[in-house]
């Protein structure tokens, strides 16, 4: 069994901040799961549910992206029924329910981290992608596996400066992992980056649980609360238990605050 962590963001990345929350916050989450499981479970189930809502061809697969669902857009216009978004949700939702995975979200305040420090170690993405590689190392390590990362592409030099860094952290350590130790866990020198394109499901279910996560975790935190009770708050409903734990504990190990 390998695993492997597929990662998407919500949020600004600019090293300057502010407190408008779009532009404060960054968050990254990675879904964990089982390359054996993807191929057998969860890659025919997800094409199955995009074919059955939305005629999508294994010719010309249609990719599931959070906002165009959510703004029921071509190729999501069959969602502007009432009665058939009700039931893709729902649908959805016991999918989420039921595939097996583990998520990690970490979540930076950049302003507070900002006044905090004089000067930033990592650019703020790259801060993140070492704080879930921490804690996907020591999750494979829990589970005596092996595994890689994956993240969706962000463009040319970007994922450049993103491999340079995954890298950096493979040959050095980080903090609290040496570097010695990253090779019993992870499995490859080189971070895999693929586009949105490429029809990668583990990047879809990234890409759909990464706002929701966002928003939990400003809730978790005390930092926003809306208020509002949305279909985000129904997926963590159904994903809470699959957030992962160090022990009992989510606060540091599925769930991290930065600084």
């Amino acid at each position: 069994m390998k695993l492997r962590i597929y990662i998407d963001e919500v949020g600004n990345n600019d090293i300057g901040s502010s407190n408008i929350p779009n532009h404060r916050y960054l968050c990254l989450t990675g879904v964990v799961f089982d390359l054996g499981y993807v191929k057998s479970t969860l890659s025919p189930e997800l094409d199955q549910l995009k074919s059955k809502y939305f005629n999508s061809h294994p010719d010309d697969p249609i990719i599931l992206h959070r906002k165009e669902l959510m703004n029921k857009k071509h190729p999501f216009k069959a969602l502007c029924d009432p009665e058939i978004e009700k039931q893709f949700n729902a649908e959805l939702l016991s999918h989420l329910e039921r595939w097996q995975f583990k998520t990690i979200t970490v979540l930076i305040d950049k302003l507070e981290h900002q006044n905090r420090y004089s000067t930033w170690k990592y650019d703020p993405y790259h801060y993140c992608m070492a704080i879930i590689f921490e804690r996907y190392h020591l999750r494979l390590k829990e589970l005596q596996m092996t595994g890689d990362m994956m993240f969706e592409s962000r463009g040319g030099k970007e994922d450049i400066r993103l491999k340079d860094s995954y890298r950096r952290i493979f040959e050095q350590g980080t903090e609290w992992i040496k570097h010695e130790d990253i090779d019993e866990t992870i499995t490859s020198k080189e971070l895999k980056i693929k586009a949105k394109s490429a029809n990668v499901s583990g990047l879809q279910i990234a890409d759909l649980l990464a706002y929701p996560l966002y928003r939990y975790a400003l809730k978790f935190f005390k930092l926003k609360d809306d208020g509002r009770d949305t279909f985000n708050e129904q997926i963590i409903e159904v994903i809470k238990p699959k957030i992962y734990k160090g022990g009992s504990k989510i606060m540091g190990y599925g769930l991290k605050l930065l600084p």
